[in-house]
């Protein structure tokens, strides 16, 4: 279906946006986290926002890539609404590229009903690395981790519910597609832990019952420490593995709605004609 303008998406051009308030099997050598008494009551999100978006120049050259348009609103903004109607309205969201215009449109988060600080990166620390900076405002409880690259319309309460109820290290947010092709491919057992991991694997390397990761997990404070004691700057490619190869509890959570990437020209305009569409209503 055609996007409307009949123009790239690459060529599209911004305005300004109307702001709306809107595991491996248990093993015994690795017991259930326990997790803070008030962790029942989702309050905090790291949102990963400060990739550059190459892939989605010229329009990145100008705009950060989580404010790249989608509707009548730019991503990032679809997803602090899309946290808060889930209950996490204290989000810390890293910058890098462009930090200042996403730091206009949003402020400290009051115009939308949230709280907002920001973790600036001078030189990117990777998808876990972000958390160093920042440690100390998520030791207290658990926390969710999102992509600011991908939308969702997905019950993340769900989600949070059964990290909880799991006493998981991490649960990742899962989904099936059916061309897997650059993303990470997971599996699960019989009781929804993790037992396989591949990142962007060869077309060989695919299992029949795969799932992939949505770039969503809920995560025990406990995760830190792994971080900063291995210096593993990406949670795909290094925390994750090293988890799993710990035994550490890492659940998978089927995503109940739909996800769109926007990390490639591809994706970004399929998401834009699903939206365009009326297939798919963001946040």
């Amino acid at each position: 279906m055609s996007n409307g303008s009949g123009s790239s998406p690459t060529s599209r051009i911004f305005t300004p946006a109307v702001r709306m308030r809107c595991a491996r099997p248990e093993s015994s050598a690795r017991p259930r986290h326990e997790h803070p008494p008030d962790a029942s009551v989702a309050m905090k999100a790291m949102v990963l926002a400060a990739g550059r978006g190459t892939r989605l120049r010229p329009l990145t050259d100008s705009v950060p890539k989580p404010m790249i348009p989608i509707g009548d609103r730019p991503l990032l903004e679809h997803v602090v609404n899309l946290l808060r109607q889930h209950g996490f309205d204290d989000l810390v969201i890293n910058l890098s590229h462009l930090p200042d215009k996403i730091r206009d449109h949003f402020g400290n988060g009051s115009a939308f009903d949230v709280s907002i600080r920001y973790s600036l990166e001078p030189r990117m620390l990777g998808t876990a690395g972000a958390l160093g900076p920042v440690a100390d405002h998520f030791r207290d409880e658990d926390f969710l981790v999102y992509y600011a690259d991908n939308l969702t319309n997905a019950d993340l309460g769900a989600l949070w519910r059964d990290h909880l109820a799991a006493g998981a290290a991490m649960t990742v947010g899962l989904l099936w597609m059916p061309d897997p092709a650059g993303r990470g491919i997971v599996g699960l057992d019989e009781n929804g832990r993790i037992d396989r991991w591949l990142e962007k694997p060869e077309p060989d390397q695919v299992f029949d019952d795969y799932l992939i990761n949505g770039g969503i997990y809920a995560v025990h404070p406990h995760v830190l420490d792994t971080i900063a004691s291995t210096g593993s700057p990406d949670f795909a490619h290094d925390v994750l593995p090293e988890l799993l190869a710990d035994g550490q509890h890492l659940y998978g959570h089927r995503l109940q709605g739909q996800l769109f990437s926007t990390d490639t020209p591809e994706r970004y305009e399929a998401t834009l004609r699903a939206v365009e569409s009326g297939a798919f209503s963001p946040p």
